[in-house]
C-alpha cells in the first residue's frame, strides 16, 4: 500500500465536492409536489434530512426517503438473486428484502423487482441491462454477480471489463448501483480461481466508491455467531442458499441499504 502523499487531503475535498455537486443535481429532479414549495428549502437542504457534510453512497436512495416518496429496487443477478433453492419465489432474497424494508420504512412504497436468471454470467446479464435494469427505472439496483464467471470459464479480466461497462451504464441512467460479492459455498470453493472473482467485486467496488455486500463474510459470521447451521444455510445442491439464508441475507442488505443512505428522516409519503 503507498503512503499517502500531502497532497490527498485536497484530493479527498475535491472527491467530496464532486459527490456533493451531484447528489445536488439529482435532488433537483423532485416530485412536482414538493418542487412547488422550492423557494422554501433551505440552502443547506437540511429540509430534506440530508447532511452535507457527509454525501450518502446512495444518493438517488436518499432523496427518495427525504420525502417520502416511493422507492423502487432492482435485484439483478443469477440464480441466487431469482432464488434457487428456496421454497417459494417469496422466500427469495428479493421478496424478503421487498417486505424488510417495507416493515421499516413505514409510510414509504417499497417495490423490489427481481431480475434474477439462474446460471448467466457477465455477458448474459449485460445484453439485458437496458431492458430488465434501467427499464424500470429504479433509484437502485444491487448487482449480484461473479458467481458462475468461474463456473463457465469467463476470464477474470473480461469479468473485471464488463463489470465496469455495466456499472458505467447504470450510474449514467441516474441510478444508485451497490454490488453483491459470490457466495461462500462448497462448489465455488473448489472452483480454482472463483475467490479471485470475489475479490474483483470487493476491489472495483472500492475502486468505484460503490457499496458492496461482502455475501461470503456474511455467510461465514452467520455459522460462526450461532444464527444458521451450515446444514440450514445450504441448499441440497450444496450451492444455493435455503430458506434461512435468503433470509438473513435480506436483512442484511436492507441494513446495508439503510446506512449507505445516510441518516435522513423519512417525512410524509408524496405520490409521483
Amino acid at each position: 500500500m503507498s503512503t499517502p502523499s500531502s497532497a490527498s487531503p485536497v484530493r479527498d475535498l475535491a472527491h467530496r465536492w464532486v459527490r456533493r455537486v451531484a447528489l445536488a443535481a439529482g435532488l433537483l429532479v423532485i416530485p412536482t409536489a414538493v418542487l412547488a414549495y422550492a423557494d422554501l428549502l433551505p440552502e443547506s437542504l437540511d429540509l430534506l434530512g440530508i447532511d452535507m457534510h457527509e454525501t450518502p453512497d446512495l444518493p438517488h436512495v436518499a432523496r427518495q426517503l427525504a420525502i417520502g416518496a416511493p422507492l423502487r429496487i432492482v435485484a439483478f443477478g443469477s440464480s441466487s438473486t431469482e432464488g434457487i433453492g428456496a421454497s417459494s419465489p417469496a422466500n427469495a432474497y428479493p421478496a424478503r428484502l421487498q417486505n424488510d424494508l417495507r416493515t421499516k420504512l413505514r409510510g414509504v412504497e417499497v417495490t423490489v423487482i427481481n431480475r434474477g436468471i439462474g446460471g448467466e454470467h457477465v455477458d448474459d446479464m449485460l445484453a439485458r441491462l437496458d431492458r430488465d435494469v434501467i427499464g424500470p427505472e429504479p433509484q437502485l439496483v444491487i448487482w449480484q454477480t461473479g458467481s458462475n464467471d468461474p463456473l463457465r470459464g469467463v476470464s477474470l479480466d473480461h469479468f473485471r471489463e464488463a463489470t465496469l461497462e455495466g456499472l458505467r451504464r447504470i450510474r449514467d441512467a441516474g441510478i444508485d448501483v451497490v454490488l453483491m460479492e459470490p457466495q461462500w459455498c462448497p462448489k465455488l470453493e473448489s472452483t480454482p480461481g472463483a475467490n479471485r472473482f470475489r475479490d474483483a467485486v470487493r476491489d472495483i467496488g472500492e475502486e468505484l466508491d460503490v457499496p458492496v455486500i461482502r455475501r461470503a463474510d456474511l455467510m461465514h459470521g452467520w455459522v460462526r455467531d450461532g444464527k444458521v447451521t451450515s446444514k440450514q444455510l445450504f441448499a441440497s445442491d450444496g450451492l444455493h442458499m435455503a430458506d434461512r439464508g435468503y433470509a438473513l441475507l435480506a436483512a442484511a442488505a436492507a441494513e446495508s441499504i439503510l446506512r449507505d443512505a445516510g441518516p435522513v428522516q423519512v417525512t410524509q409519503a408524496v405520490a409521483e
